[in-house]
């Protein structure tokens, strides 16, 4: 019969993570029975220690050294955080403190953000700009251009409105015409890109018989009418150099991954939809990824934690946090909820009108000027 992680060890291993976040060194026996109100002794506790050792919670670095956590020793922890701040819904007075300008302009509330997120938790910071593969379709409308073909136009959540013009193999009349409008939208409105999946589309074509070709021309418009091009949404950093700050990371050869990392905007782009599935699967608004579970392997010395971002119109976006395993995960949760609360707040109503970035010029976080 195996161990188990009574709540004297989830005290113990609490205090051990605690410690070491504050202060990077290996933590003892000692240190932990002044740390907590158990009145152990050094022994018990040293016993309890070696239980969460071979449970694979803590490690040694070295020999008659005190122990530091393990990823999963972390997991477990930032795992009780989230869902603790979840329902307490708590926000520190600290995290309050920040402060985003309402703009129109998209490009400038996102430098705001990973410039305010990389000061208050001392870490590197990016930002995706948001897409809308959420979103929802509202209408679609087939109007005849003569017999042989039809204008399909498709209007999104968000008022985005795509026009495709479908070439038709076998003529419509303007029954039929109706006949497609009603099973278009009787069958895709109110629903995702996600939530079209190939038995509906099956069923539409069926019933739309010789016309079944335009269903599927409709779905692929639809398609390209909520996932823009992700060049239009720009990757955004800053706090890049806030990694030499911590010892575990400001080794020449980690350090340098590092920045090469946050200075490829396609790995980021590629962590950012790990991120998001890791979202969507677990269900949370705010995913973290510790050492080896980060989908970088030039990252895996790293946590990171991803929140989603909503800014107003359906457009939703993702936010990440990059610092050492040893991070303040109680502060980065805490900045990330605030952020969070506060973009709703601006613009969450649907009636913020953002303009996309300005393309061409150079991209922020690219310069080297950051926020410290």
């Amino acid at each position: 019969m195996g161990m188990e992680l009574d709540d004297r060890k989830k005290i113990i291993l609490r205090a051990i993570i605690q410690t070491y976040l504050e202060t990077g060194e290996p933590v003892g026996s000692r240190t932990i029975s002044k740390y907590t109100d158990l009145n152990l002794s050094s022994a018990t506790i040293r016993n309890e220690m070696s239980d969460l050792e071979e449970m694979g919670y803590i490690v040694q670095p070295h020999t008659s050294a005190g122990r530091i956590p393990s990823d999963k020793g972390y997991r477990l922890y930032v795992n009780e955080l989230i869902q603790q701040q979840a329902q307490q819904n708590h926000v520190s007075q600290e995290a309050s403190k920040m402060v985003i300008e309402k703009t129109d302009r998209l490009e400038k509330v996102l430098k705001q953000i990973v410039q305010v997120l990389a000061k208050n938790t001392n870490y590197a910071t990016m930002i995706a700009g948001p897409s809308y593969h959420q979103n929802s379709i509202k209408f679609i409308q087939l109007s005849r251009v003569g017999e042989d073909q039809l204008l399909a136009t498709i209007v999104a959540e968000g008022n985005l409105v795509k026009n495709q013009m479908i070439r038709l193999t076998d003529p419509v009349d303007e029954d039929q015409t109706v006949r497609l409008n009603m099973l278009l939208n009787n069958q895709l409105c109110g629903k995702t890109i996600g939530e079209i999946n190939l038995d509906m589309i099956t069923r539409m074509k069926q019933q739309a018989g010789i016309h079944s070709e335009v269903i599927a021309r409709v779905v692929d418009a639809v398609a390209e009418a909520i996932q823009p091009d992700e060049e239009d949404f720009p990757i955004y950093t800053s706090g890049a150099t806030n990694i030499f700050d911590y010892p575990e990371l400001a080794d020449s050869s980690k350090a340098k991954e590092l920045i090469y990392a946050f200075e490829d905007k396609k790995e980021l782009a590629e962590m950012i939809r790990e991120a998001d599935a890791e979202n969507k699967e677990s269900g949370t608004d705010i995913q973290a990824f510790i050492g080896k579970e980060s989908p970088l392997a030039n990252m895996q010395d790293c946590s990171v934690v991803t929140a989603k971002y909503k800014l107003g119109n359906g457009m939703m976006g993702t936010v990440a946090i990059v610092g050492p395993r040893r991070m303040d995960y109680k502060n980065v949760v805490e900045n990330l909820r605030t952020l969070k609360t506060q973009m709703n707040e601006l613009f969450g109503n649907g009636d913020a009108q953002l303009e996309g970035p300005s393309s061409g010029g150079e991209e922020p976080g690219a310069s080297g000027q950051e926020e410290k």
